[in-house]
């Protein structure tokens, strides 16, 4: 019924893999009541249209979140642990925004039969979003 994801020694160093999401007022609002950040600037239109940002943003975990499909269902696939995960963010997302998650392979740890991989999280526009780095597990 399901396909085991990659193996570590199936896994090619540079092999990429991507998820994409258009962002919508539905998506922030589940997030804030999954997540319990009701912070005005994503929920409050009036609020935010005084801050720096003019509108409401969405959450940075919920663009970051994008990552849980392609490491999920993608690369390595299914049976894959996160280790650890890091994020810098660098741009807003607002609402309507079509977000990609991109994975790049970039090293192999042997003893661990761990696979670090560079992620960018960009817009439509090809701006770059966020930025990092995860260590996952492939399944065995």
């Amino acid at each position: 019924m399901y396909t085991k994801g990659k193996s570590f020694s199936e896994i090619q160093m540079g092999e990429k893999a991507s998820f994409t999401k258009t962002i919508s007022e539905s998506d922030v609002y589940l997030f804030a009541g999954i997540s319990g950040d009701f912070n005005p600037l994503h929920v409050d239109e009036e609020y935010a249209k005084k801050t720096n940002f003019g509108t409401r943003i969405a959450h940075g975990g919920l663009a970051a979140s994008l990552l849980a499909p392609v490491l999920g269902m993608k690369l390595p696939g299914l049976g894959t642990v996160a280790l650890e995960t890091t994020t810098k963010f660098r741009k807003p997302v607002y609402f309507g925004d079509t977000i990609t998650c991109l994975v790049e392979v970039v090293g192999k740890l042997d003893r661990l039969k761990a696979i670090k991989m560079k992620i960018v999280w960009t817009n439509q526009k090809g701006e770059v979003v966020s930025k990092g780095e995860t260590l996952v597990i492939p399944p065995g």
